[in-house]
C-alpha cells in the first residue's frame, strides 16, 4: 500500500470571533492511498499556515511541503514518516506550526493502519489501560459570575461528575476572578469536580495568590495561570500552590514538555493530540510524565475527529482516568463526525472500531468548506 494524495481541508463557521473556542474552525486531513483507504487526521492550529505547511511545494532537501514528505511512502512505517517530515521542513520548522501541522497526516497514518488491520488505533499503539474515562465538561466561563453559575448548574444536571471553566474574564480583577469560580463551586456543587483554566493571565506573584485563594473551593487543579515561558515561574507556583498545576497545551515540543514538569514542576501535563505531532509524540510525553509520577490528560477543544484521536491516546497510558470533554454547541464540534461520544454516568468510552472509530459526514464538511 502506498500514500497517493494528501488532503488538506480547512473547515471554518460563517462566524469567528475572539472567544478561546477552537471548536469555530479547523483543518482536517485526509490521507488517501491506492488501496482505497483513506485515513483522518486534525490539526489544532492556525489552519491557513498549518494548510500551506502541509502542501507547500519543494524549494530544497530540507525545505518542502509535509504532503510530499510522505507521497509514494507505506503508510504503515509511521515512525519513519514522522521523521521525514521533521527534516523534510527542518529549516522553517521544529516547532509551532510546522508540528502542529505533521499531527493532521501522523493522526491520519494511524487510522489508514488501523482499517487494514481491523483493530482499534488504542490496540495498535500498545493496549488499553482503561477502556472509559471520567469525563469533564470543558467550557468557557460566562461573562458574569451569575452566568457562570447557571452554565455550572446546567452542566451538573446534564450528569457530568467533573467539569472545567476556563478564560473568559479570568484576570479583570481579584473581585472577578473569586467571584466567578466561587459560581462555578456554586453552581455545579460540592460532590462534582472543578477546574480552573486562568488561561495565561497572571504573572508568578498573582498566580500564587490566586492559587491559595482558590483553596476554599476545592478545585481538583489550576491549569495554565501563566504563559508557556515562564518556566521558572512554575517552578515557584507549583511549590506553593495548595492545588495541582497543570500545563502544557501550548506546547508542542517534548522537551519542552519535560523541561515543565523538571523546572516547572507541574503536576499535570496536558497533551494535545493534534498540536505535538500526533499519537506517537502524545504517547511519548505521556510516558514521560508517568516515569516523574505525574498525571497526563488530553487536551481536546475541536471536533469529534481530536476527541476519537484523543481516546485512543490516553488509553494507551497508564497514568490517567480524566478525559477533556468539549461542550461547546458549535456546528463543527457537534456534526463533523457521525459518531458524538456521548457521555453516560459521567463516563466516556473509548472507540472499538477499526482504526479511529469515525466518519465523517461529508455534507457537514461541504457546508463549511474554505476554498
Amino acid at each position: 500500500m502506498k500514500i497517493t494524495r494528501v488532503e488538506a481541508i480547512h473547515l471554518r463557521l460563517p462566524e469567528v470571533n475572539e472567544r478561546c473556542d477552537g471548536s469555530q474552525e479547523t483543518l482536517v486531513v485526509k490521507v488517501h492511498t491506492d488501496a482505497g483507504l483513506v485515513g483522518v487526521g486534525e490539526v489544532d492550529s492556525s489552519s491557513l499556515v498549518a494548510r500551506a505547511i502541509i502542501e507547500a511545494p519543494l524549494s530544497h532537501k530540507i525545505c518542502r511541503g509535509l504532503a510530499e514528505c510522505v507521497a509514494g511512502e507505506d503508510p504503515f512505517e509511521i515512525d519513519r514518516l514522522i521523521h521525514r517530515m521533521y527534516e523534510g521542513s527542518i529549516f522553517f520548522g521544529r516547532q509551532g506550526a510546522a508540528i502542529q501541522a505533521m499531527s493532521g497526516i501522523e493522526i491520519a497514518l494511524w487510522d489508514i493502519v488501523g482499517k487494514a488491520t481491523k483493530r482499534p488505533v488504542y490496540q495498535l499503539l500498545g493496549g488499553g489501560f482503561r477502556k472509559t474515562f471520567r469525563a469533564y465538561a470543558s467550557i468557557l466561563f460566562g461573562d458574569t459570575p451569575a452566568e457562570t453559575e447557571r452554565i455550572g448548574r446546567s452542566l451538573a444536571g446534564q450528569g457530568f461528575r467533573a467539569v472545567k471553566f476556563g478564560w473568559g474574564p479570568m484576570g479583570q480583577s481579584e473581585e472577578s476572578d473569586i467571584a466567578h469560580v466561587k459560581a462555578a463551586r456554586r453552581g455545579i456543587g460540592d460532590g462534582i469536580e472543578l477546574m480552573v483554566d486562568a488561561g495565561l493571565c497572571w504573572d508568578t506573584a498573582t498566580a500564587i495568590r490566586r492559587a491559595q485563594q482558590f483553596e476554599q473551593f476545592n478545585l481538583t487543579w489550576l491549569e495554565e495561570p501563566l504563559h508557556p515561558d515562564n518556566v521558572e515561574g512554575y517552578g515557584r507556583l507549583s511549590a506553593r500552590s495548595p492545588m495541582r498545576i497543570a500545563a502544557g497545551e501550548e506546547v508542542c515540543d517534548i522537551k519542552e514538555f519535560q523541561r515543565l514538569m523538571d523546572v516547572g514542576g507541574i503536576d499535570v501535563a496536558q497533551v494535545d493530540v493534534t498540536r505535538v505531532g500526533g499519537l506517537s509524540r502524545s504517547k511519548r510525553i505521556g510516558y514521560d510524565a508517568a516515569e516523574r509520577h505525574r498525571l497526563c490528560v488530553n487536551h481536546s477543544y475541536k471536533t469529534g475527529v481530536n476527541i476519537a484521536a484523543s481516546l485512543h491516546f490516553v488509553a494507551c497510558l497508564p497514568n490517567t482516568h480524566y478525559f477533556e470533554y468539549c461542550v461547546e454547541q458549535g456546528a463543527l464540534r457537534q456534526t463533523l463526525t457521525r459518531q458524538r461520544f456521548p457521555v453516560v454516568g459521567g463516563e466516556i468510552a473509548v472507540p472499538e472500531e477499526p482504526g479511529l472509530g469515525v466518519e465523517l459526514d461529508e455534507a457537514v464538511v461541504a457546508k463549511y468548506r474554505v476554498g
